[in-house]
């Protein structure tokens, strides 16, 4: 009975394996030219290089924020500055063209007596 049971078991393993082979042998070559599978590739290729592109824009974006912020911080302390400068050589000027005082003396009678 064994030999029976066994024999079963390899002739349904036998006819699985035929099976197998005859379907890989009804698929034929592998085609390798799909259209559609090639324009699928390339649009999975293009949204990744526009999702990449798209990042890196974003990144370039915000860093031109950051320098533009970074400049007129440093221009409004040039312009600070400059203002600063302004008033100083006002103040210079008017002491430079305020007339000195020259001490005078008095003259002092003396009274004879």
């Amino acid at each position: 009975m064994e030999k029976f049971g066994t024999g079963s078991i390899l002739y349904d393993l036998r006819k699985k394996i035929q099976q197998a082979e005859s379907d890989l042998a009804q698929l034929g070559e592998p085609v390798f030219d799909i259209p559609e599978l090639v324009e699928t590739a390339n649009l999975i290729r293009s949204n990744e290089y526009l999702l990449k592109a798209n990042h890196k824009q974003t990144e370039l974006l915000a860093t031109y924020q950051k320098y533009s912020d970074s400049l007129e911080e440093l221009l409004s302390t040039v312009f600070e500055i400059q203002n600063d400068l302004k008033e100083i050589v006002k103040e210079q000027s008017s002491l430079i063209s305020k007339p000195k005082r020259t001490t005078t003396k008095r003259k002092t009678k003396s009274v004879k007596k």
